[in-house]
């Protein structure tokens, strides 16, 4: 096996030569087989981050060939995918703070992916990986360094002079990489020789020695001395005169010293040339690598900068498009601009709402309510003693003056209504409780809790909530709901799934109001688990509303003048998830007061001109 001889003077095979150019050009590489067969196919479902107004959505994801794909549904995986990536490129990063999501980038592509858990995270990083490892991508055991190119067949001749060939940008150093391997072959036979030819002279130097002690030693005695070959030397007068005869030894009278002292010299001066060529060569490189490395600098220097003016003109802007500027507790988005956000989403809602309002033409609809007494039961169904308990709560503590230790502070007084919030903070997560009273005239606290609690006029006055469902009707005055609120960003969607029951508390005496209320608590249900795409709220609200009459004049019969519903709405929300503490106490201090009046109103404009219920 032939090998090339390295600077500290170990050998290495020729299928590893050293390469002396310090460049990556110079090195060949082999790409990677094609995919495996034998990986087999991975799917599952994921949340993909599609946008922000939809959010994070579930999808069907598969892993085959080194490809990511995804599909809407499993169903539809015969229809075609919505979209792929190819592994080979791709770069998998786990998320630093969300233990379920891993987003996968090639260039400008990135996929926001979130699993069920970490751990079925880490099946599909381990997956992906085993994927890319068997397609051979990834891996450093892909990547193989060639020898050098023996491109000169003749390995005699004793000097080669530089190709004039066209080569392809790095071939001319490999080229002459190539013809200094050649040289050192070549040099090391002729040194090999030219180490044989002066042993055999060194032998035959020591053996002539021998000879000549010899011959002397018998002239020294007087004898004529035969030679090993028969031939005798003799002394003349007693001369000490030697007769050798030419040394004829095989392997010297074999080699042309003289030819070969030529071929040395050659031989070391094409590699003096070489090398200077290659020096020569190298320096052109390095000027061509110092102009790169100088645009590459200027290049990095530009994108500094406009990444610099990028990164001031974002902080400017309440828009952001990923997942990592969505609430939480490491939101890359701060308070200010979290806050602006929900402003700004919040007055384009209520434009909606205004040109909605103005565009759409009431329908007046038959108030047909069944009689107060069915609203009096408790009912039978599994959650009564709950419904009961809660009722006797807020009837007990809702109604209670602000005032003493509760600690209540006014946030918004607008005539007759007044809100009143108390600051209470949970493991960062806001859980104010919000107190308000409005007094509302022309109106029963029977009628304000009917439209309070009758789905079917929801839609009517209701502008939060996306969408809704009765998950089961427990009795004729508790059902249980899911509804969906409509999302503002950069807050993610709000869902609730609660109990929802209407009733009318008997008086102790005659001198009482008549008293209504409407009590909405979270509860649990098969039928409506939580979701990804989702946060689930928990809520402990009620409407308790109640009934003052002013008696008429003379015998005159009682009017809506002369009727005055005393209304006092309490509110326990837990929004789930995390959102700053000052954008949830903006948005509470806004959107309550306007809630009320928004509804209050809707109910006057539904009772006005109809018979008074009480």
């Amino acid at each position: 096996m032939n090998s090339s001889p390295l600077p500290n003077g170990r050998l290495l095979p020729d299928s590893q030569s050293w390469n002396s150019s310090g460049s990556d050009e110079d090195l060949d590489v082999e790409p990677g087989p094609g995919p495996h067969i034998g990986v087999a196919e991975f799917g599952g479902v994921l949340s993909k981050w599609t946008n922000y107004i939809h959010g994070w959505q579930d999808r069907w994801v598969v892993l085959k060939n080194n490809t990511l794909s995804y599909y809407k549904s499993q169903d539809e995986r015969e229809y075609g995918c919505r979209g792929s990536l190819c592994l080979s490129k791709a770069v998998i990063t786990p998320h630093e703070f969300d233990e379920c999501r891993l987003d996968i980038s090639v260039n400008d592509s990135v996929w926001y992916l979130r699993a069920q858990d970490p751990e079925h995270r880490n099946q599909w990083i381990d997956s992906i990986e085993q994927h890319r490892a068997e397609s051979g991508y990834g891996s450093e055991s892909s990547l193989r360094r060639h020898g050098s190119m023996l491109s000169l067949t003749s390995a005699t001749s004793g000097y080669s002079a530089t190709s004039t060939s066209s080569f392809k940008k790095g071939h001319s150093l490999r080229e002459k990489l190539a013809e200094m391997e050649t040289f050192r072959d070549i040099l090391c036979r002729q040194v090999d020789t030219l180490q044989k030819y002066f042993d055999g002279c060194a032998d035959a130097v020591t053996k002539d020695e021998l000879q000549r002690d010899k011959i002397v030693e018998d002239d020294e005695d007087g004898f004529p001395t035969t030679r090993s070959n028969g031939e005798f030397l003799h002394n003349n007068n007693g001369s000490k005169e030697k007769l050798f005869q030419c040394l004829s030894h095989k392997g010297i009278n074999g080699i042309d010293f003289k030819g070969e002292a030529i071929t040395f010299k050659a031989t070391t001066a094409g590699i003096l040339a070489t090398l200077s060529h290659c020096i020569d060569l190298m320096g052109k490189r390095e000027d061509s690598w110092q102009k790169r490395l100088d645009k590459e600098m200027e290049k990095r220097r530009r994108v500094e900068e406009a990444y610099k003016s990028a990164l001031s003109e974002l902080k400017k802007k309440s828009h952001f498009g990923g997942p990592d500027y969505e609430e939480g507790p490491n939101s890359l988005i701060n308070e200010d601009e979290f806050f602006d956000a929900v402003e700004a989403a919040l007055d384009r809602q209520d434009k909606i709402e205004e040109q909605s309002h103005c565009e759409k033409s009431r329908i007046q609809r038959s108030n047909s309510v069944p009689s107060g007494d069915i609203y009096s039961r408790v009912g039978s169904h599994r959650f009564a003693e709950k419904v009961e308990e809660m009722v006797q709560n807020h009837m007990t503590y809702s109604l209670q003056d602000v005032g003493g230790d509760a600690n209540w502070q006014l946030v918004v007084e607008e005539g007759e209504m007044k809100v009143y919030r108390r600051e209470v903070e949970e493991n960062g997560i806001v859980l104010d409780p919000l107190k308000a009273t409005h007094s509302v005239k022309g109106v029963t606290g029977h009628e304000v809790c009917h439209y309070f609690w009758d789905t079917d006029v929801r839609n009517d006055w209701e502008t939060t909530v996306e969408n809704f469902n009765i998950v089961e009707t427990l009795s004729d005055n508790a059902i249980i709901i899911y509804q969906t609120h409509k999302r503002v960003w950069p807050a993610s969607q709000r869902d609730v799934l609660y109990l929802s029951s209407i009733r009318k508390i008997i008086a102790n005496n005659e001198n009482d109001p008549d008293t209504w209320l409407v009590c909405n608590f979270s509860v649990e249900h098969e039928n409506a688990q939580p979701n990804n795409r989702c946060v689930r709220a928990k809520i402990n609200i009620a409407m308790i509303c109640q009934t003052l009459v002013s008696p008429p004049e003379g015998d005159k019969e009682i009017s809506r003048d002369n009727i005055l519903c005393k209304i006092t709405y309490v509110a326990n929300v837990n929004p789930g998830g995390w959102a700053p503490a000052s954008v949830l106490r903006a948005v509470a201090k806004r959107e309550y007061p306007k809630f009320l009046k928004r509804f209050t109103s809707y109910v006057q404009d539904k009772t006005a001109g109809k018979p008074i219920l009480f």
